[in-house]
């Protein structure tokens, strides 16, 4: 609850606060207070279960070391997010305090998404969650592309938001309890319901939507491409691992006793992603357009956590969460800096700026899931969480093969950086953005990255605390 409540409160702070705040840089750092405040108490209700606000949520919310160990993390990477990219939300535009108010209320969306115990309360996160998304992503008022982008993320989202309502309404009317809370509905094994089938089905259409898995993916490239690129990185990052904690507890708290009759749809719907994902992002020669893409096979892997719903499953989510957040703000951190979003705009990189090139490679190695990276133990928890389901095997041999896919796009890169000539002068980034505070941002990014892949237990014993 702490959470919640910190968040929307600073979120209000941070509206309010662009009244009196005179320089662009100010947000900034009242931000990054804030969010440190917000992970301050998010580690005290998980250590000792203390709560500093007492509100009766008549069984709407629940909190456990699962739920709260997840917002920990999110909030975690959001901090890794500000430190890195606060300059540049400050270059969006004139209203940078309603930018990170609007992150904040982000934030309240993604606590009340992973705690929810009732679907009014889910459809209340995930629009809390979406709704500051539309404004962020069209931010740019004088970028067509953003402008184009956030119209249609808007419809999409809306019409999404609506099929979940048409499920949750047909959930409500098949359970025997007439309840909209989770734990009161006793959806049994057997033979479902036939409105609880559909509501099921109409469930994952929209929970798919919202994390871009195929085929419901269409509308991420255009949205992911035209909004501000810093923005950019954290839809694809916080907001997607939030849907899918959304995604995971629903489908294990309401759906879970029906497990083997809705296996092979999500089965389905993985592989799709995976397929389409990684092949569609092979062919992409903006970098920005290509992690788009590959965002969505990332989707792929993390849709093995709804296929298996076990401990691994929940173990792997948290952990996929913060390997997959940390590289990817990291690497879209740099491409901010890039005056070309190309792969040939990467061109002698490493030769001008040896240090954020480290970083860069390290942080593409982990999303390919290379060994001793966070990505190579968070995409190993997915399988093996797959694997205990022991259904569908052939499922983690397509995995396994896509991943082997996406080394190619990602290596791309690398290659770009390390061993081809800088074609032109403004193929690389000016110095100048390359600051000590920034590079020092990207060591620490780095080693945490590193420190994970050799040590998971570090988050995932948090589990069980």
């Amino acid at each position: 609850m702490n959470a919640i409540i910190l968040t929307a409160a600073w979120g209000v702070i941070m509206m309010f606060g662009g009244v009196f705040f005179k320089s662009k840089a100010t947000p900034k750092y009242w931000a990054i207070v804030g969010i440190l405040l917000a992970i301050a108490a998010v580690f005290a209700e998980i250590g000792y279960g203390e709560s500093y606000f007492n509100v009766d949520l008549k069984g709407l919310l629940h909190f456990n070391s699962f739920n709260l160990t997840f917002i920990a993390v999110a909030y975690i990477c959001t901090l890794f997010f500000f430190l890195l990219n606060g300059s540049d939300i400050e270059k969006v535009g004139n209203h940078v305090s309603e930018y990170f108010a609007l992150i904040f209320f982000v934030l309240c969306g993604v606590a009340i998404a992973a705690t929810y115990s009732s679907l009014l309360t889910l459809f209340i996160g995930i629009e809390i969650l979406s709704i500051p998304l539309y404004i962020l992503t069209g931010s740019d008022k004088r970028n067509l592309k953003s402008n184009e982008a956030a119209l249609k993320y808007f419809l999409m989202g809306s019409f999404s938001t609506g099929i979940m309502l048409m499920g949750i309404a047909f959930v409500y009317g098949g359970n025997s309890s007439g309840t909209f809370l989770v734990a009161n509905m006793g959806i049994g094994q057997g033979q479902l319901p036939v409105l609880i089938a559909v509501g099921l089905v109409l469930l994952l259409v929209a929970m798919s939507f919202k994390v871009s898995a195929a085929p419901f993916h269409f509308w991420t490239p255009d949205v992911y491409d035209g909004a501000p690129t810093v923005f950019t990185s954290f839809m694809s990052t916080i907001v997607k691992a939030a849907g899918f904690m959304a995604f995971l507890r629903l489908f294990d708290n309401v759906f879970g006793a029906a497990h083997s009759q809705w296996i092979t749809l999500v089965a389905i719907i993985t592989a799709a992603t995976l397929f389409i994902g990684n092949i569609t992002a092979v062919f992409q020669q903006s970098v920005k357009r290509m992690l788009a893409y590959s965002s969505i096979a990332q989707a792929g892997f993390m849709m093995l956590a709804i296929f298996a719903i076990n401990d691994t499953a929940k173990e792997g989510i948290v952990l996929y969460t913060a390997a997959y957040s940390l590289a990817t703000i990291g690497i879209f951190a740099i491409l901010i800096k890039m005056n070309d979003y190309t792969v040939e705009g990467f061109n002698g990189f490493g030769k001008a700026y040896p240090l954020p090139a480290v970083a860069a490679t390290v942080f593409l190695l982990s999303l390919t899931g290379i060994p001793l990276t966070a990505g190579f133990q968070s995409k190993f928890f997915m399988l093996m969480a797959a694997l205990k389901n022991g259904q569908h095997t052939w499922l983690i041999i397509f995995a396994v093969l896509c991943a082997a896919v996406s080394a190619y796009y990602y290596f791309r890169v690398i290659q770009a950086i390390w061993f081809k000539e800088a074609t032109t002068a403004t193929s690389v980034a000016d110095p100048a953005v390359f600051t000590a505070a920034f590079k020092t941002m990207l060591v620490i990014t780095v080693v945490l990255i590193l420190a994970l892949g050799l040590f998971p237990e570090c988050i995932t014993n948090w589990l069980h605390y």
